[in-house]
C-alpha cells in the first residue's frame, strides 16, 4: 500500500496502481494552474468515513510507494479520474474500468 501525504499531517493508504493513476491527474491539473478539492472514503477498519482536501500549486503533497516498480497507466482509468477532477465535487477515486491497453508510465 502506497501513501498520499498531504500538508504533512493528512495521510490515506492506496494501493500502488490506484496512487500511480491519482498522482498523474494530481500532477496534470496543478501543472495547468487548476486547484480541485480531492475526496477519499477512508478504510472501514479506521471508521470509514470521508476526507476532503484543497489541492493546489503551493501544497506539499507526498505520493509515498510500497513497491520499487512502477504501476503501467491505463488511460481510460485516467480519463474517468480526470472527469471526476473536473467537476465541482472534485477527484474521486472510482473504479478501474477494463484496460483498453496500457502504455509507459507517464507520471507527473
Amino acid at each position: 500500500m502506497g501513501k498520499f501525504v498531504y500538508e504533512g499531517a493528512m495521510r490515506a493508504e492506496f494501493d500502488d496502481r490506484t496512487l500511480t493513476h491519482i498522482q498523474v491527474v494530481i500532477g496534470n491539473k496543478l501543472r495547468r494552474g487548476e486547484p480541485f478539492f480531492f475526496t477519499w472514503h477512508g478504510d472501514v477498519s479506521t471508521g470509514g468515513g470521508r476526507t476532503t482536501v484543497w489541492m493546489h500549486s503551493g501544497a506539499n503533497i507526498v505520493f509515498g510507494y510500497y513497491g520499487k516498480r512502477q504501476a503501467g497507466i491505463n488511460r481510460t482509468w485516467l480519463e474517468a479520474l480526470m472527469h471526476t477532477a473536473n467537476s465541482p465535487s472534485g477527484l474521486q477515486v472510482v473504479p478501474e474500468p477494463p484496460d483498453t491497453g496500457e502504455s509507459e508510465p507517464s507520471v507527473g
